[in-house]
């Protein structure tokens, strides 16, 4: 299983309060790079996660689409970054149990 994280309009760097939010349990992301997806990144995956794109989702036919309307982090503190980072936490196990039950 592959796992891609990527946007329609990424940031120039990763939210510090998401960094110190994913530190606190143990994620380091200090080192990544926010990117823009792309078609071939898209093309072959089984399932697409948004988080409330809009018009500017991609849309690859037979793939599947999880839209995710959760609070945007940007510009907020790591207090209102935690329970965002929670919440994607519950919807990411409850799709591996569905789509990777012996994997989670």
């Amino acid at each position: 299983m592959q796992v891609l994280s990527a946007g329609s309009t990424p940031a120039n760097e990763v939210n510090p309060a998401a960094v110190e939010a994913m530190a606190e349990v143990g994620i380091d992301i200090a080192g990544a790079q926010p990117q823009r997806w792309t078609d071939e990144q898209l093309t072959g995956t089984d399932v697409v996660v948004t988080m409330g794109c809009g018009d500017t989702c991609p849309v690859i036919p037979g793939t599947r689409y999880l839209d995710w309307p959760l609070e945007d982090p940007a510009g907020q503190g790591v207090e209102a970054v935690r329970p965002i980072r929670d919440q994607i936490e519950q919807l990411v196990r409850g799709l591996l149990d569905e789509i990777a039950p012996a994997a989670s």
